[in-house]
């Protein structure tokens, strides 16, 4: 199982590196970038449950089924992922405004990865990992300093997604500047927020899947990032490139 696991983790990172490269070149089509060549149209709400839910109900399934499941490491970390996509799959779209839609193809898309992503976050952690590997995680560094990274980046990510849900009053159809929190530093600070907490949680797990999921999560949404802050500057000019922010990275990138 080691074997496979292994060259699971190998294809989803080189993968990753074709998402990168390819995002450069092509918009994922969702959201501000709404675009209907990735298949027809869903409303927002739907699909994120749909492509989000996946992974919440995978990873209770790997813990159910696992002998390491009350064990205290294993516990934490399994309590952290869940939290984001808890709020992600469930929460995230009953707070959504308006009548948004997503095209189908990104859903699906969404829920493939998720659900191979459930199959290595929850695969290392209660099946793959060395029996011993979590034994006294809690007098090491890593779940300290993982942790605190990630719930500061869930935190960015909440207040972010606050601001750009407030954005506009109902019935208002106009796109605005995001304004306030980590949007004084990045155009997409939801997304850095994101990028934080699954750093934190690859430090947390100190795994190679944990690592892998953070690089996706980069390679994902950097080039998103990117493609919305030429969007912002096309549509705002001045307004917005007076404000001198990276797209996902504070005064990198």
């Amino acid at each position: 199982m080691n074997a496979s696991f292994d060259i699971l983790l190998i294809v989803m990172a080189v993968t990753g590196l074709g998402v990168f490269v390819a995002l450069h070149f092509l918009e994922a089509g969702y959201g501000y970038l709404f675009n209907r060549r990735y298949g027809p149209p869903v409303p927002n709400k739907v699909g994120w449950v749909l492509m989000e839910s996946p992974v919440f109900i995978l990873m209770c399934v790997l813990w159910a089924g696992s002998e390491r499941m009350f064990e205290a490491a294993p516990l934490t970390l399994f309590l952290l992922f869940q939290a984001h996509y808890l709020q992600r799959a469930f929460i995230f779209p009953l707070l959504m405004r308006g009548k948004s839609q997503m095209p189908l193809g990104i859903v699906l898309m969404g829920m493939l990865f998720n659900t191979i992503n459930a199959l290595m976050q929850g695969g290392w952690i209660f099946y793959v990992s060395p029996a011993d590997y979590y034994a006294d995680w809690f007098a090491k560094p890593y779940i300290y300093i993982g942790g605190a990274l990630f719930l500061f980046g869930m935190a960015v990510n909440l207040h972010s997604d606050h601001i750009i849900r407030n954005l506009r009053k109902p019935g208002d159809t106009r796109h605005y500047i995001p304004r306030g929190g980590m949007f004084r530093y990045v155009s997409s600070a939801n997304y850095f927020g994101e990028l934080t907490e699954w750093i934190g949680f690859a430090v947390a797990s100190w795994s190679w899947a944990g690592a892998v999921f953070a690089w996706w999560t980069f390679a994902n949404l950097a080039p998103r990032a990117v493609s919305l802050r030429r969007r912002y500057a096309a549509e705002f000019g001045e307004e917005f490139t007076s404000l001198n922010r990276k797209a996902i990275l504070p005064f990198l990138y």
